[in-house]
């Protein structure tokens, strides 16, 4: 799986196992919001006999439990795996998890680099049990190089872009979409990352995708969500301008979408990019990133920064609203936090440029 349609709904048991928090379990989290009905329990022995919403303060009363057997109690199909660990593979706990799950007859679902296939024991008891291994960062094919196909669509393409990973771009892409609907508009978020193949069913996880092609992959992405009938369609961003490992994916999706606009994400009080021994790298200030990825946009088919999409989850009400005001004032662009606020302020220069081009 990973550029084909999802084949089933499964009722999950998401694995979260001590690292069930906003920056670690964005698979876990983001299902839990866009896909409550199909969520059965949480596991994380750390924070076992509290509820979703105790620790969230969204998701209701999914419970979390302790280990697999508690969780197989509340009548599961599949287990996901919702945290990465470091360097994407199953660390030895989790494959004996995996393995009696799949005994229990679960299937399996995973968005890491290394597949669930890929693991001997675990392949071993999916045959055995006959259950259905899904990785969803597996591309189901292969891509050419980008042509500039994307200039071509009908659709309007808005990319969502960051001042760092983590901040939203999936979520505000979501949101985003969810609010044009709303509006009487085809909207339409293309996934281009395991949560978001997750949620819609379908996409391509691009940092899974060769270097080379990254370009080639978003470009099909967009010819894709032009096919499924989207008007608007909103692209999931990924990393960052300005993070020195995630770079390379955020440009190639940029000149492979060819966007008409954008939408800034960015958490604030990030002051370093988010992963090991990055403490060297200074996430820049939002006017910086603002012209940051114009000027990239510029070098293949300009594109402004339509509004900022913020993060505030970690903060009070009172400061979030601070906060947005800050960004709007900084910036000179409308902005809001998508999930508190909703998203409206952020929709409204969308649809003034469909309604300009």
């Amino acid at each position: 799986m990973g550029s084909t349609d999802r084949p089933v709904s499964p009722r999950f048991l998401v694995l979260a196992e001590q690292r069930f928090d906003t920056l670690y379990a964005k698979t876990a989290i983001c299902a839990i919001r866009y896909l409550p009905g199909q969520i059965a329990a949480v596991i994380d022995s750390n924070l076992s006999g509290r509820s979703v919403e105790d620790v969230l303060g969204f998701g209701g009363d999914i419970p979390i439990v302790s280990n697999l057997e508690e969780g197989l109690a509340r009548d599961p199909d599949a287990l996901l795996i919702g945290i990465a660990p470091a360097g994407g593979r199953l660390p030895a706990k989790w494959v004996e998890l995996c393995v009696g799950a799949a005994e229990a007859g679960l299937d399996l679902w995973s968005g890491m680099h290394g597949p669930l296939a890929a693991d001997p024991a675990v392949a071993a008891a999916a045959r055995a049990a006959g259950i259905q291994l899904h990785d969803l960062r597996v591309p189901s094919r292969s891509f050419p190089v980008a042509t500039g196909a994307a200039l071509d669509v009908d659709a309007l393409v808005i990319l969502t872009v960051g001042s760092d990973c983590a901040v939203g771009k999936l979520t505000a892409s979501l949101e985003l979409a969810e609010e044009l609907k709303r509006s009487g508009v085809a909207a339409l978020m293309v996934p281009t990352g395991q949560t978001g193949i997750l949620i819609a069913g379908w996409g391509v996880a691009v940092d899974a995708v060769p270097s080379d092609f990254v370009s080639g992959a978003t470009e099909w992405l967009v010819l894709e969500g032009a096919s499924r009938g989207g008007e608007v369609l909103l692209v999931e961003g990924q990393g960052a301008l300005s993070h020195p490992g995630y770079s390379g994916v955020t440009l190639g999706l940029l000149h492979g979408s060819l966007p008409h606009g954008m939408i800034l994400c960015h958490e604030p009080g990030r002051e370093h990019h988010i992963g090991g021994g990055l403490e060297w790298t200074a996430v820049p200030e939002l006017p910086a990133v603002v012209e940051m990825y114009e000027a990239a946009a510029s070098w293949i088919r300009p594109a402004k920064v339509l509004g900022i999409a913020l993060n505030t989850s970690e903060v009070s009400e009172r400061e979030a609203h601070r906060l947005v005001d800050e960004a709007r004032d900084v910036t000179g662009l409308p902005a809001a936090d998508p999930v508190r606020f909703g998203a409206g302020s952020l929709t409204e220069p969308i649809l003034e440029l469909r309604s300009a081009v």
